[in-house]
């Protein structure tokens, strides 16, 4: 296995490093202090994005994205994933890839619009008291004629505030299994500002200042059956065909943050002095130094790993599970002992190790909690021997 990056890799780590360092880093504090990402800075830095060609990386070309493979993605997502999360995520927007399941007038409705940056979606799936079960969503979409009536609520959807649009996933039926009745799921494409849909502010949160989430009610909201993304009662079946790297996204941006958090740990170990020497000479920091380098790096390989796998299409669930568990429980442990060796100085605000340790919690829960991914691993190593 070759471990070396093409030339045109370390091009765009290096352009989407320095990108980072030089537009987003500047305005992290004022994000963090006020909780809100203003208009004006979020389309001065996605102007910026979109002219460094770092916009919609992650869409394919023929759709007018950059054309990534998963791996070098991965990597370019790790970079981005050093800054404050509003910041990286909004500014240097990366479109749902469900959004390439857009056939005929959706393309030009959502899907291009998305890729140029005219456009921003937002994924609603999780609802009040529901969960990782997904099929008990209670958003129930009625058929209609042409039109599909809408009623229900969604909650903890991540930047509803500044989407154009939202891809929403409701009930439309349901089927008999062996474990009783199971929601037939539909996924629908609705434009902010549709009769019947409303978007309320969601809860305080204590990770990613100023990305926040939100609260989506439809109370008899009506669409037609041309905003059905896929097919009737396939919804489940889109996702599963172009959600699947979400995972990765989450592991890439974990390993970032843990990159920084492990930068500021070295230089403190060598800068700081007690008891006539660096730190970093005693063992109590040193080993804490050694144990993060290795976790950190573990991370990495199992993420690398994953996404090459992705891009030979050998990756399994539990590829994908074991980069997304092992990242995001590393970047806890990361953050935490970095902070551990700054001493009280490492809680101040002056330095991004107390938003590097906020913003990891987080990463536990969404997009499959830790207990879901470790359900997914283990399922994979005893359902070959009967398990």
């Amino acid at each position: 296995m070759d471990f070396n990056l093409t030339d045109e890799q370390q091009m765009i780590i290096k352009t989407t490093r320095d990108f980072v360092v030089n537009e987003l880093y500047p305005y992290e504090a004022e994000v963090e202090e006020t909780g809100v990402l203003r208009h004006d800075l979020r389309d001065q830095i996605k102007a910026k994005a979109i002219e460094a060609g770092l916009y919609a990386a992650n869409m394919p070309a023929e759709v007018g994205g950059a054309g990534l493979d998963t791996l070098t993605w991965v990597l370019y997502e790790k970079e981005l994933g050093r800054a404050n999360y509003a910041l990286h995520w909004t500014c240097v927007a990366r479109p749902s890839n469900i959004l390439m399941a857009c056939e005929g007038a959706q393309r030009e409705q959502y899907l291009f619009p998305a890729v140029r940056g005219e456009k921003s979606d937002c994924l609603a799936m999780t609802e009040p008291g529901v969960g990782s079960d997904l099929r008990g969503m209670k958003t129930f979409a009625k058929a209609d004629g042409d039109d599909f009536i809408i009623n229900g609520t969604k909650h903890f959807i991540s930047h509803a505030d500044e989407a154009s649009f939202v891809i929403l996933f409701a009930a439309t039926g349901e089927e008999e299994t062996s474990r009783g009745k199971k929601k037939l799921i539909t996924a629908f494409l609705i434009d902010m500002g549709t009769p019947g849909f409303t978007v309320r502010p969601g809860y305080k949160n204590v990770s990613h200042r100023g990305y926040n989430n939100c609260i989506l009610e439809f109370t008899d909201c009506r669409v037609h059956k041309s905003q059905i993304l896929g097919e009737v009662h396939k919804g489940f079946e889109v996702a599963n065909d172009w959600l699947g790297a979400t995972r990765l996204q989450v592991a890439a941006t974990c390993i970032g943050r843990a990159e920084r958090a492990l930068e500021h740990a070295k230089q403190y170990a060598v800068d700081r002095q007690q008891f006539g020497q660096q730190i970093g000479k005693f063992q109590g920091v040193s080993f804490k130094l050694a144990d993060m380098a290795m976790e950190l790096k573990a991370a990495e390989l199992l993420t690398l790993e994953a996404a090459w796998k992705f891009d030979n299409k050998t990756v399994t669930d539990m590829d994908m599970a074991m980069a997304k568990l092992k990242a995001t429980e590393m970047l806890a442990f990361v953050a935490d002992e970095a902070i551990q060796i700054h001493g009280g100085m490492g809680l101040m605000s002056d330095l991004p190790l107390e938003r590097i340790w906020r913003d990891a919690r987080v990463e536990r829960i969404w997009e499959g909690t830790s207990e879901i991914q470790r359900h997914i691993i283990s399922r994979a190593l005893l359902r070959p021997l009967g398990g």
